[in-house]
Parts: structure tokens; sequence; C-alpha cells
């Protein structure tokens, strides 16, 4: 059954009540299936971010917080997730999984970023609060040893050997307790995380994105298992098989901007071309909305970007340029990060190489706006790189498509020294050789080309 948290000041004349039905049903309490226990979360705001199920040893007021700070979890929203988790140890200082809670959102499994030193002590020094904080389950006790396999020795592994350990542990919990919904969907997560590059059957993502689907069986709100089903499917074979969720996902968590944006990757897929323009948009101005720790949210520019292709693949060239020119208009602070510097580099080199306007690819500045850390973001800054030597070379300027080829190889070298599973060096390469490729045919040596 469906339960629905109620607010706070509401409780205490239901107290005496629920403390009967409690002893009454105290015999059968430990048959209830954890799906059964799907509660329905929202925001500060009040909107719905549809259902998880996830009893913990706190109080009321704190499992409350732990059910919002699950969701924004699974939303991979994880700096609201991480105040959400510290909320409830703050509530509660004996809610142990309030620290796992907080150490979770230091992991992010599909994205190319990974824990600094920092980040990696103290997500062991929170654990160790989790093993030693109030009283635990065994269902607990295996999350939180879930995630220590990915902490431990986190600075003498890679990223690859830590999900590994991260994705057998998951497995374990997920085998040890069926009927719980969180473990297969982290489960799930993990083999995405790990899935092999070169296995074009997609074995594993199919095999992730059926454990969503049949969490959406037992809990159709769940935001989990939307989110996890459209990564599992986002690729064009399978993309269709996600359509469904994908229409949902913006229902179930109207105002969360990553999970507005994380539609139009299927949309993308399938060139639902209007659907992805009203879903980037409605995310990029939740995200504007809702600013994180006073900055522009790098989920804003996320979807921004998309916004920005979506355009261009319609032929509305007017549109593309408002939202260039909207990204130059941002102000005031702005969070740091790849997704933030991915934004702006992509979309004027997009605007530019989709319309052959070789002219402004020419012109674009690389590095701006210049507050961001580019020098963490060599990978990023070569897509500006490349932008310029395909419009130097396709303008005839092979002295300057050349000193942009010679960046991209000191870029290249970077690129390959950032941590985290996935090799930029790589894609900085292929684009350091797509340039030389057309310096070569602009000066006619097309086989060499």
């Amino acid at each position: 059954m469906r339960q629905v948290s109620l607010p706070f000041d509401s409780l205490s004349r239901w107290i005496p009540l629920i403390a009967i039905v409690t002893a009454l049903s105290a015999c059968s309490a430990g048959e209830q299936s954890i799906d059964s226990m799907a509660t329905e979360v929202v925001d500060a705001d009040g909107a719905s971010m549809g259902s998880v199920a996830f009893p913990v040893s706190c109080t009321e007021d704190a499992s409350t917080r732990m059910r919002l700070g699950l969701a924004l979890l699974h939303n991979m929203t994880y700096t609201e997730a991480e105040a959400a988790f510290r909320s409830a140890s703050e509530q509660d200082p004996d809610c142990a999984l309030a620290y796992w809670g907080v150490a979770m959102t230091y992991v992010h499994p599909l994205w190319p970023d990974v824990p600094s030193a920092a980040l990696f002590e103290s997500g062991r020094a929170l654990l160790e609060q989790a093993r030693t904080r109030g009283t635990r389950t065994p269902r607990e006790e295996a999350y939180v040893a879930a995630l220590e396999a990915y902490y431990r020795d986190a600075e003498t592994r890679d990223e690859p050997a830590r999900l590994a350990s991260y994705a057998a542990a998951w497995a374990q919990v997920a085998a040890d307790h069926p009927d719980d919904p969180e473990a297969s969907l982290f489960r799930a997560l993990s083999l995405m995380a790990t899935a092999p590059g070169s296995d074009q059957t997609f074995a594993t993502q199919r095999e992730a994105g059926a454990i969503a689907e049949q969490v959406l069986t037992r809990i159709p709100d769940h935001p989990g298992a939307h989110h996890y089903t459209i990564h599992a499917y986002d690729f064009p074979p399978l993309a269709e098989r996600a359509l469904p969720v994908a229409r949902s996902y913006g229902k179930v968590a109207p105002d969360n901007s990553h999970a507005l944006h994380m539609t139009s990757h299927i949309f993308t897929r399938v060139g639902l071309w209007e659907e992805s323009i009203e879903y980037n948009a409605r995310a990029a101005d939740a995200a504007l909305h809702h600013p994180i720790n006073g900055a522009t949210s790098h989920h804003h520019l996320h979807a921004m970007d998309y916004l920005a292709y979506a355009h261009l693949q319609r032929g509305d060239d007017a549109k593309a340029q408002e939202v260039l020119r909207h990204l130059a208009s941002l102000d005031g602070p702005m969070m740091d990060n790849s997704v933030t510097a991915y934004a702006y580099a992509a979309v004027p080199a997009r605007i530019a190489l989709e319309r052959q306007r070789w002219a402004d690819a020419a012109r674009l500045e690389s590095r701006r706006p210049a507050a961001l850390s580019w020098d963490n973001y060599p990978h990023l800054e070569a897509i500006t790189e490349f932008a310029r030597a395909l419009g130097h070379a396709h303008s005839g300027n092979m002295v300057a498509a050349r000193k942009s080829v010679a960046r991209l190889g000191v870029l290249q070298t970077q690129a390959a020294a950032l941590p985290g599973a996935y090799d930029w060096g790589i894609q900085v390469k292929i684009q350091e050789v797509a340039a030389r490729a057309w310096i070569a045919y602009g000066e006619g040596r097309t086989d060499e080309a």
C-alpha cells in the first residue's frame, strides 16, 4: 500500500492510534515487503519527486528527509541530495544511513568525474559513522558495506576497479534482499557503470534496463527506475524502448531539472525535436529558478546545450542563436565543473560547425568564460580548438590551422592524464587527427587526408 508522509505538525494527534495499530500488526510486520512501503516524496516547494521504498532506522522526521535525499540521489542531483542527507543526520545524529547517504553523493557512477582525495577521505569517515551510529538492520549494514567496497583503498585503485568492486557488492545486496527495489536499482546503476564499451549488443545495459523496468511494475512512479531505464536504453538500437518512460518521467518529477532533461536523451536519439525542446526548456527554467548555493546550476547549462542542438536539428538557427546569447548574458557565480564548461565550449562550436560557418568557427575564443577553471578541462577546451582548426582549414588559413592542431596536441597530453574511467585523451586525439586530415585535404593532399 502506498504511503504519503504527513506534515510533521499533524502527527501528534495520531500518535495514540499509531501505537495501537503498531501493537496489533507487530506479528505481521516482518512479513511486509519493502516495496509495499513505497512512500511519495515531495521537495521543499511541495512538488512531487515520485515514490521510493526506503525504510530506515531513524526518527520519522529524519526518515522523511532520507527519502527526499534518496529521490534526489536517484535523479543525480547530487548537491541537493547531500544537503538532504546532512539535514537528516542533523535532525537525528543516530540515523546511520544519513552518513552513508552523504558518502553516496560523492560517487557518480555514470559521470566522468571522480572524487578528490579529500572526498575519498571524507567518504571513509562518513562510513565509519554509518558503521557505529545508532541501531542498524542487516539490510542497512549491507548498504554500508556496498559503498565501502568503492571507498576501500580508493587512492590506490583506478575508477574502473573501484566501480567493479561497487558493482559486485550491490549485486550481493540485491541477491540477499530481492524484495528491496532500491538495492535492485543500485545494482542496475552499477551494471551500467561497468558495462563494456565494446559490446555492441548492449547486453549489460539490457540487463540493467530490465531491472529498472521490473521496479516500475511494482512502483510505477519511482524516480530511479525511470532515470535508469532511460540511461540503460540511451543507445540508438534501444532508445525506442524507453519512450513511454521518457514521457512519464517529467510527470513523476515535474520540477526536477535533471529529471526533465533526461527525457530528452531519448527524444534526441529518436529525433523527436519538439519534445526535446519542450523538456529541455522546462529543465533549464527549473534549474535557473533553483540555484545551488547561490550559483547558476550546471543543470541549467546542460539543458541549454541540448536545447541548442535540438533547435539546430529543426533548422531553427535563430532559436539556436538565442541560446548562445543567453549563455553570454549569464552573470554572477555559476557552478565551476565540467558540465558547465562543456556547455560553454560546445554550443558555439555546434552552431558554427553544423552550419559550416567557417569564419565564425575560426574566430571562436577558447577558455570562455574566463572565470571557469579551464586548466581542469583540457578535453573541453579541445572542443573550441578543434572548431577553430576546422574553421581555419576551410578558410584556407593553414598556418592558423596548424597552430590549432599544435594546441590540440598539448591538450591531448593533458586530457590523457585526467582521472576517471573515460579516456579523454583518445577523444582529443581523434579531433587532432581529423583536423590534420582537413589541412591535408585543403592543401590538395587528398590521399593523405
